[in-house]
């Protein structure tokens, strides 16, 4: 039988194809822009269906209608990272989170949470009958391989991108066409603040390196101030808009690359339609899953290697908290943890986590004697790197204790300084010397 045949066999409507979910299995939804918007919405309208549904998945745009209260008899959320639409859910125990580093996910699926059904966005299959994952390759691509029943949504309008992205639709269960926009994320706001984080950040950045980049302000800021860089690469699990300037003016081409050269690497992407119209049928853009991307033991394969990741806040001794703020679990470890070791290996590697000085207004110092009770430490002091503020570039790596706590107090902003201080002298004064000596 023909692609075509197949393909048309398995189309189906959204409200159909959700009828395949049982009550008591586990699904995995695709991440972030790639999550599949018409078949949450009819699984959600036929809610009654269901009980005890466990729901994974990472970042998920949109609504998030099973996460709402008085779901959680039918779906019960189980997340690998906690995000705006599902932090409520977690925080009132209608909802979990299990802590695992993102290069890990596959393997998670393959052993611990074994897929009953995968929930998926990708394009309209191509003259060879593959479909694409478009902007959510990471764990959904190795979630669909595993899974029992694969419902795809075949949206025309998600990007189509090639690299280790595609997925052949005789591995399909069911199809569902569709035709509405990608979920764009608005661009962030770069104030004064970001531009000074941005301007030291770049500062260690080399000609001919590779960057991974995060989500945010900061990356963009970043960007801004590499125009006058050359051959520049990308290796990261993600990028945004940010990049396609720089894309553009040739200071981002990949030649120096010592993996994948040439070409700008991600897992998921997430941006404005302006992203997502660039990286549509781009040969330079490649995707691949996330346990290729993230796996430490391939990031350390790009020569000159930079990580720029951000936190919450970082203790006197360099332990770098990304994830809760004290018990409170406000995000996940990501990829920060993957790229920092890949990075530390990687010949002439950096690893930086750059943040504001400080937060809630300027109130709190993101600097601190010690982490928040019951805050989880995401980044190691024995891992970490360079941190950055506004206020300047503390390098940590091979520097003692009390090396490094002058170093963060010295970026930590003016108000705290003195405090600070005062704790530095309380634990790295020399003890009075006996009497008589």
């Amino acid at each position: 039988m023909d692609w075509q045949s197949i393909y048309q066999s398995k189309l189906t409507s959204a409200e159909e194809a959700v009828r395949a979910i049982q009550s008591g299995q586990r699904v995995v939804v695709g991440h972030a822009a790639g999550a599949p918007q018409q078949l949450l919405k009819a699984m959600v309208a036929q809610k009654e269906r269901y009980q005890g549904v466990e729901m994974v998945h990472m970042l998920c745009l949109g609504d998030g209608g099973y996460l709402g209260e008085g779901m959680e008899e039918h779906f019960r959320f189980n997340g690998i990272f906690v995000g705006a639409n599902n932090r409520k859910a977690v925080e009132e125990g209608r909802g979990d989170y299990t802590p695992c580093f993102f290069h890990e996910f596959p393997k998670l699926f393959q052993k611990q949470l074994p897929v009953d059904v995968a929930l998926i966005q990708v394009s309209r299959p191509d003259e060879n009958g593959f479909c694409s994952f478009g902007v959510s390759c990471d764990y959904t691509k190795p979630a669909a391989e595993l899974a029992k029943v694969v419902i795809a949504e075949a949206n025309d309008r998600m990007p189509y991108i090639g690299g280790d992205n595609l997925i052949h639709v005789s591995k399909l269960t069911h199809i569902v066409e569709t035709s509405v926009p990608i979920l764009e994320l608005p661009l962030p706001k770069i104030g004064e603040t970001e531009k000074k984080l941005g301007e030291y950040v770049a500062s260690l950045v080399e000609d001919g390196s590779t960057l991974q980049l995060g989500i945010g302000a900061i990356p963009d800021a970043v960007l801004m101030f590499l125009k006058d860089k050359k051959d520049l690469g990308i290796h990261s699990e993600m990028f945004s808009d940010g990049l396609i300037d720089l894309v553009e003016l040739g200071v981002v081409n990949g030649r120096q690359k010592s993996l994948h050269q040439g070409e700008l690497v991600a897992t998921f992407l997430m941006g404005s339609q302006r992203l997502y119209d660039f990286v549509n049928n781009n040969p330079l853009v490649k995707m691949y899953p996330v346990n290729h991307v993230n796996h430490p033991c391939v990031v350390m394969q790009n020569h000159k290697m930079v990580s720029i990741n951000s936190c919450i806040e970082v203790d006197l001794m360099g332990q770098v908290a990304s994830e809760s703020i004290g018990l409170k679990q406000f995000s996940g470890v990501g990829g920060q943890v993957d790229f920092v070791r890949g990075v530390s290996m990687a010949e002439g590697g950096k690893s930086i986590i750059a943040t504001p000085a400080t937060a809630a207004g300027g109130k709190v110092s993101r600097i601190v004697p010690f982490l928040a009770h019951g805050a989880a430490v995401s980044t190691s002091r024995n891992d970490v790197d360079y941190i950055v503020t506004e206020y300047g570039i503390a390098p940590l790596k091979g520097l003692t204790l009390r090396q490094r706590a002058l170093n963060l107090i010295a970026i930590a902003h003016p108000d705290f300084r003195e405090s600070l201080m005062e704790e530095f002298h309380r634990r790295f004064a020399p003890a009075a010397a006996p009497a008589g000596v």
